[in-house]
């Protein structure tokens, strides 16, 4: 599905070199005030357009029409936007852009443009107020540009903001060509103090070493960092990209020097064994997983609509999938001293992380031994994620990865592990990631009546349409699409889609990799870490305006979604797994009578 980064060259450029000629034709075109400018020139683009397509060879012709097909797309989703493959995220090209700067400096003629502040950029992010973005400290009005943009209109992520970090996820729009088309719609230039703003940082404040992060996340929490993506990104790819990945923090991000970093693994006959991050890579063998990680408060937003509850208001992107590569946990067990002998009193392995708050207390959180030593639990000390060393947000230089065990257990930017008899008395262990009875509120709330979180059950959501979306009924059907999963290595089955309410049902098809791509082979049984991603396309009811569309998951324990939010409902949102609904308008045909 998104294989286009080597070998797209031929359709991307062919349809940015049409698009720079009609570009050109419409710069011709472009008197009059800035402000009218845009719809003056309409008829005048449309006459040179057709020129343009009438003049150009039938394969010309065909690549446009392929670049605007639903398999394009959704190939080339992204293309601003960096929603495919990710490319360059977080390689150094000082060099590079400095030479785009240079370019664009060379190509744009910017001597009497308006100074526009962030805050009236910010307010121009839709087709009807207009979408305005901004790159390397100009201002540009592309909401023309929308509708042939050959990523689709996912290039709408990245309006009322900075182009630079979808940019350098997707590397083909360093290209002159590109700069030249981005040039013609250039119709201010940002303020200098909002230019410097996003590089001001308190020196004091313990968040300003917090890694960048992509734009086009939706914040839940700023310091710290919680975010989530759109969901529509999450059914894009099957791996969900690192730049992506929902981010849960709990404590400012520790900065970690890997050449001095030592791991420390203690409670066992041995005594403490203490490792290096080259101790792990070379003394134990590199296994790869992948596995889903889902947020315990995904889909919390749910219930605060049932009755308020106490959290971060996570829509329904608190779920991602990665693979993971590092140590075995359970050989950094054995090597530590652990044996049968050790089985017969601990229950517990305690995980403690390397970020603190300003008391010096440590992130920790623990998992039943029984996990951390099975063979079949796959638990990981991970120093790699989609094949590349672990991002600053996810764990550098080493977190624990507990496949099928809620993402609060999966302890990042880890330094001590802790064979016990005992859990984790951290309060992340005790005093919350527990779920309670509707009826329990904070007055009566006893946290040691509950146990803690470990695996998860099963979960499914929608990822596209959007709840609100609106399909036109000359489109004749709709295509749905999103995720499911189950925890504790439980492999779904079968994903159940409605189209109205759930009074009928059709199948999903599912899938377990991008299209155009194997499908991952099947797992062993209790052992299927990852989600799958589905999708099922259904004609829209001939006397329907509007769908709510519906989805649950079935596992193989048969376990299955509950149908509503009010019975599963706790005072800490957590656990949110009701079947997941979204409502859809149908616009009728304007020509019908």
């Amino acid at each position: 599905m998104f294989h286009c980064a080597t070998g797209c060259s031929g359709p991307f450029t062919q349809n940015f070199n049409a698009m720079l000629l009609l570009r050109r034709c419409h710069s011709l075109t472009r008197f009059g005030p800035l402000t009218t400018q845009r719809r003056q020139v309409a008829p005048a683009v449309a006459s040179c357009a057709v020129r343009l397509w009438s003049s150009s060879s039938s394969d010309d012709q065909r690549s446009y029409q392929h670049t605007h097909s639903p398999s394009w797309r959704y190939g080339l989703a992204g293309l601003l936007a960096g929603t495919g493959v990710v490319l360059a995220y977080g390689l150094h090209q000082h060099k590079a852009e400095q030479a785009d700067t240079v370019r664009v400096q060379t190509i744009e003629k910017t001597s009497s443009l308006p100074i526009f502040s962030q805050e009236e950029v910010t307010k121009h992010r839709s087709l009807q107020d207009g979408v305005w973005v901004t790159y390397k400290g100009g201002v540009y009005d592309i909401t023309e540009f929308v509708a042939m943009h050959p990523g689709g209109d996912k290039i709408l992520l990245a309006a009322g903001g900075a182009l630079e970090p979808f940019w350098a996820l997707y590397a083909v729009h360093k290209q002159e060509h590109v700069l030249e088309i981005l040039s013609e719609y250039k119709v201010g230039e940002l303020s200098a103090e909002d230019v410097k703003k996003q590089q001001a940082v308190k020196s004091s404040d313990p968040y300003s070493s917090d890694p960048e992060r992509h734009p086009v996340l939706h914040i839940n929490n700023l310091k710290p960092f919680n975010a989530e993506p759109p969901p529509e990104i999450l059914s894009d790819s099957y791996i969900t990209p690192s730049a992506f990945f929902f981010k849960r923090n709990h404590l400012p991000v520790p900065k970690v020097d890997p050449a001095s970093y030592q791991l420390s693994v203690e409670g066992l006959p041995g005594g403490v064994l203490t490792l290096s991050l080259e101790d792990l890579k070379t003394k134990f063998s590199k296994h790869t997983v992948t596995a889903t990680l889902q947020c315990a408060g995904n889909r919390r937003s749910e219930m605060n609509k049932v009755k308020q509850v106490k959290g971060l208001n996570w829509g329904i992107a608190a779920i991602s999938n990665a693979t993971w590569s590092g140590a075995k946990l359970r050989d950094v067990l054995l090597a530590a001293g652990y044996g049968p002998d050790v089985a017969k009193w601990a229950c517990h392995v305690q995980f403690e992380g390397l970020d603190k708050d300003v008391t010096g207390t440590t992130y920790g959180a623990s998992i039943p031994l029984k996990k951390a030593v099975s063979e079949e639990g796959d638990v990981l000390l991970a120093y790699e994620m989609n094949g590349e060393e672990l991002p600053a947000d996810h764990g550098f230089p080493l977190r624990v990865v507990v496949p099928g065990t809620v993402g609060a257990r999966n302890v990042k930017w880890l330094g001590k592990i802790i064979v016990s008899t005992e859990e984790s008395s951290s309060h992340w262990q005790q005093n919350d990631y527990k779920g309670f009875s509707p009826g329990t509120d904070w007055d009566t709330v006893d946290f040691k009546s509950a146990p803690a979180i470990q695996e998860l059950p099963i979960q499914s959501a929608v990822t596209t349409p959007a709840d609100g979306a609106v399909v036109d009924r000359s489109a004749e059907e709709v295509t749905v699409k999103g995720y499911a999963w189950s925890g504790g290595g439980r492999e779904v089955v079968r994903v159940d889609v409605s189209l109205d309410g759930g009074k009928t049902w059709q199948v999903a098809q599912l899938r377990t990799s991008d299209k155009g791509q194997a499908p991952e082979p099947s797992p062993p049984p209790g052992q299927a870490w990852a989600w799958k991603l589905w999708e099922v396309t259904a004609p829209l009811p001939a006397e329907a305006q509007e769908l709510e569309i519906v989805c649950k998951a079935v596992d193989n324990s048969y376990n299955m979604q509950p149908d509503t939010v009010p019975p599963i409902w706790n005072l800490r949102g957590v656990l949110s797994n009701a079947w997941h609904r979204v409502k859809v308008k149908i616009r009728e045909d304007e020509n019908e009578e």
